[in-house]
C-alpha cells in the first residue's frame, strides 16, 4: 500500500492546493505535513532512507536502563540543592555540583557562563505560622518570592477587609497597622473526580499526530474592520482588567503605607497543595513592600469563615527572607562532548533544559527532571564510549521561570538573530529540550518543521516498545526551545505523559522527589541520548523551516 493511500482523507485534501497561486514550496510543505501526521512503519522508513544506528541504540539502552544514575542525580538536585530559584545561593551551589559531575564524566570545558541584568536574588530562611485563637492550629503556607519577611515574631489579629473604592480607603486609613490582613474572598473548592495523573491515551496521541500545519504569523499592517459586538465586549473586558489592576496596585501601596504586618492570600490548589509565584518585582530599585503569604485554601477558608462569624482570630507569624543584591546577573551551565569528524566537528547539536525552579517545593518535576535527563543522556553517551561526529553541547538555563531569560541571553550572545545569525548560529544543527515534568516521552513536537517528521519517526522506532511513536506538527510553548526556534534554528520539545504536572506539582509545594517516576526518567534519558547521537552523526544537519516570509499562499 502506498504512503498516500494510508493518509487520513483530511490530510489528502490538504495536498490539493485550492488556489492557483499557492507556491510549489507551500505545496511541498503540506505534503511533508501529511507525512508527519502518521506513524511510519518500517517499510516507509526504509523508503525515506533515514539510517538508524541500532548498535549505538542498544548500548544507550543498556547503560540507561541497567546502570542508571538519573535518580541519584535528581536527589542531589532536589533534596540537597533545591529549590533553585534564580539568583539564590542555593542555585549557584547546585551549579557547582553539576559542573563537577560533568567534569567527572569527562566532558570538555564544563563551565558556568554569566549573563547580565536578572535582578536581585531572594531566599526564604524561615516560615512559621500558627493560629492561636479561638482554636490553635498550624498553617500550611509559603511566602511569595521577592517579598520581604516580618520584623521578628508577629502576634496579631487577623482581619478581613474589602478595599475597592475611595470610601473603603478612607474607612480603613489608620486602622490596619500591625494587623495580618486577608483581602480576597473565599473561592469554591470543588471535589476532584478526575485523576491527578494520567498516561496519554492512543486517542490523544492520534489527535496530536493529525494536527494541521501551523499557520505562519500574519505580517504587514493590520487591516481595520468594523467592530462586532464580540469585539466591543472584549474591549470592555480588557478595560475592566486594567481598572482592576490599577485598583490592586493602589490597594497594595495603601497596605504598605499603613504598615500592615502581612497579607494572607488564598493559595491556588487544594488538598494541601499550594502553588506559589513571585509576589513582587526583583528590580533592586523596588521598595521591599509587605510580606505576602500564600495559604492552603482549606486553612484560608477556615480562618475567613471564623472571622465572618464575628469570632476574633489571633495568629503568630514569623517570616525570614533575604534579598541578594551582590550579583544582579545570573548564569547558564555548559559543557561539550567534542566531535571527532574533521569536517563536522565544528557543527553542534545541543540538548538542554531549564535548571531553575520556584521555591515552595524542591523543583523536582519543574525542572530537575529535564535537567537530570539531559545530564544522564550525556553521561550515558560517555559511559557507552560513543564518539559523535559533530560536537554535542549540553546547556542548562536559569531564569526560565521569569521568561526564558537564560536561553534567550545565550542565543543573543552567541547565535544572533533570525535576520543575522552568527557563524556559530549557522553551525547549530538543532536543539532538544525537556520541560513537561516527570512523564515518559511519547514523541516529539515538530514546531511546524515538517521536514524532520520522517527523520524523527525513524529515530523513534527503537523505542516503539516503550510507547514512543508520535510526531506532531503542533508545538508546546513556554519553554526554552522557543529561544532557538525564534531565530530559525531547529528547536524541539518532547511530548510527555502528563503525570500530575498541571494538577499537583507545577510551581507547587508538592514539587518534590517523591513525585518523580524512575522508569519514566530512565526512558527519557535514553531517548534523548539516542536522538542527540543520531543528530550528531547524520550526513546532513537537521533541516530548517522556511522563513515565515518565504511561504505565502
Amino acid at each position: 500500500m502506498s504512503t498516500l493511500s494510508r493518509l487520513p482523507s483530511t490530510l489528502l485534501a490538504s495536498l490539493r492546493p485550492s488556489r492557483r497561486h499557492v507556491t510549489r514550496q507551500f505545496a511541498a510543505a503540506c505534503t511533508l505535513a501529511a507525512l508527519a501526521a502518521i506513524s511510519l512503519d518500517a517499510s516507509v522508513l526504509a523508503a525515506q532512507g533515514e539510517p538508524v544506528d541500532r548498535a549505538a541504540v542498544e548500548k544507550i539502552r543498556r547503560e540507561a536502563f541497567e546502570h542508571s544514575q538519573v535518580m541519584t542525580l535528581l536527589s542531589w538536585l532536589t533534596d540537597v540543592h533545591g529549590p533553585r530559584l534564580t539568583g539564590s545561593p542555593t542555585t549557584r551551589r547546585a551549579a557547582d555540583f553539576t559542573v563537577d559531575r560533568l567534569r567527572q564524566w569527562g566532558l570538555s570545558d564544563p563551565r558556568i557562563e554569566a549573563w547580565p541584568n536578572f535582578g536581585r536574588g531572594w531566599t526564604n530562611e524561615k516560615f512559621y505560622a500558627q493560629v492561636t485563637a479561638p482554636v490553635p492550629f498550624p498553617i500550611i503556607g509559603y511566602p511569595q518570592a521577592w517579598t520581604p519577611g516580618t520584623t521578628g515574631l508577629v502576634k496579631s489579629q487577623v482581619v478581613y477587609v474589602k478595599i475597592d473604592s475611595d470610601a473603603d480607603f478612607a474607612n480603613y486609613k489608620g486602622k490596619l497597622a500591625g494587623k495580618i490582613v486577608m483581602l480576597a474572598p473565599m473561592r469554591e473548592v470543588p471535589a476532584r473526580f478526575e485523576p491527578l495523573a494520567a498516561r496519554r491515551s492512543d486517542a490523544s496521541l492520534e489527535t496530536l499526530a493529525n494536527a494541521p500545519m501551523p499557520q505562519p504569523a500574519a505580517t504587514g499592517p493590520r487591516q481595520s474592520a468594523p467592530r462586532t459586538a464580540a469585539d466591543s465586549a472584549a474591549v470592555r473586558q480588557q478595560d475592566a482588567l486594567r481598572a482592576n489592576a490599577a485598583v490592586a496596585a493602589r490597594r497594595m501601596a495603601f497596605i504598605q503605607d499603613e504598615k500592615v504586618a502581612a497579607v494572607l492570600e488564598p493559595g491556588r490548589g487544594d488538598g494541601g497543595t499550594v502553588f506559589t509565584n513571585n509576589g513582587q518585582s526583583r528590580d533592586p530599585k523596588t521598595p521591599f513592600g509587605t510580606p505576602l503569604i500564600a495559604v492552603a485554601i482549606e486553612h484560608y477558608g477556615r480562618i475567613l469563615r471564623t472571622i465572618e462569624k464575628g469570632v476574633p482570630v489571633e495568629m503568630e507569624l514569623e517570616v525570614r527572607n533575604t534579598f541578594h543584591d551582590g550579583d544582579l546577573g545570573s548564569f547558564n551551565i555548559l559543557a561539550e562532548i567534542p566531535g571527532t569528524d574533521p569536517q563536522l566537528k565544528n557543527e553542534v547539536v545541543m540538548l538542554g533544559a531549564h535548571f531553575d525552579s520556584w521555591h515552595a517545593g524542591t523543583g523536582a518535576t519543574d525542572n530537575a527532571a529535564g535537567s537530570a535527563a539531559m545530564l544522564e543522556a550525556v553521561r550515558v553517551l560517555q559511559a557507552a564510549g560513543l564518539k559523535p561526529k559533530r560536537t554535542i553541547r549540553i546547556a542548562l538555563w536559569t531564569g526560565e521561570e521569569q521568561g526564558l531569560l537564560g536561553s534567550r541571553a545565550y542565543v543573543r550572545q552567541h547565535l544572533g538573530t533570525r535576520d543575522s545569525l552568527t557563524e556559530e548560529g549557522k553551525r547549530i544543527s538543532g536543539y532538544f529540550n525537556l520541560d513537561n515534568g516527570t512523564g515518559a516521552i511519547r514523541g516529539v513536537y515538530l514546531q511546524g518543521n515538517s521536514a524532520v517528521a520522517p527523520i524523527f519517526s525513524a529515530w523513534m522506532q527503537p523505542f516503539a516498545d516503550k510507547g514512543v511513536k508520535t510526531v506532531t506538527l503542533n508545538n508546546t510553548g513556554g519553554t526554552d526551545h522557543l529561544a532557538f526556534d525564534g531565530v530559525g534554528i531547529p528547536g524541539f520539545q518532547f511530548i510527555q505523559d502528563e503525570i500530575e504536572y498541571g494538577t499537583r506539582t507545577h510551581h507547587s509545594n508538592m514539587d518534590t522527589y517523591e513525585r518523580l517516576q524512575a522508569p519514566d526518567m530512565q526512558l527519557n534519558a535514553a531517548v534523548i541520548a539516542s536522538f542527540v547521537w543520531h543528530a550528531a552523526n547524520r550526513a546532513a544537519p537537521l533541516p530548517r523551516k522556511p522563513s515565515p516570509n518565504s511561504i505565502r499562499p
